[in-house]
């Protein structure tokens, strides 16, 4: 499919914001992928990726309501779109499909 190509990190993104679900929001975004890959994620690429990922409308962004526990500022929440879940099962296909045709004695042969 033309144009839903992911990088591992989209991908990983992607899922992630999945997973949380209406709790996707940048900083769960980063702590569930910093926990999930054991190790700590910049704000800044977590950022540019749901921009990049925004603008091809894989995801949608929206801002909650302003709290005091955050100085009035509001968190912005993402959610999947139809784009980005064919872009998901892309993936997944593609890697299953893959694994599936690697041949167990090659597997096994690498040392």
């Amino acid at each position: 499919m033309k144009g839903t190509h992911l990088g591992e990190f989209q991908e990983i993104v992607l899922l992630t914001v999945l997973v949380l679900g209406e709790n996707a929001y940048g900083v769960s975004i980063q702590e569930e992928i910093g926990v999930r890959m054991g190790r700590a994620l910049s704000r800044g690429a977590l950022h540019a990726a749901l921009a990049r990922l925004e603008k091809k409308n894989f995801i949608q962004s929206e801002f909650g309501g302003a709290t005091k526990e955050r100085g009035g500022r509001r968190k912005k929440y993402y959610k999947l779109t139809i784009g980005g879940k064919q872009a998901l099962e892309e993936a997944k296909r593609l890697r299953e499909g893959l694994w599936s045709d690697v041949p167990q004695v090659s597997w096994q042969n690498i040392k």
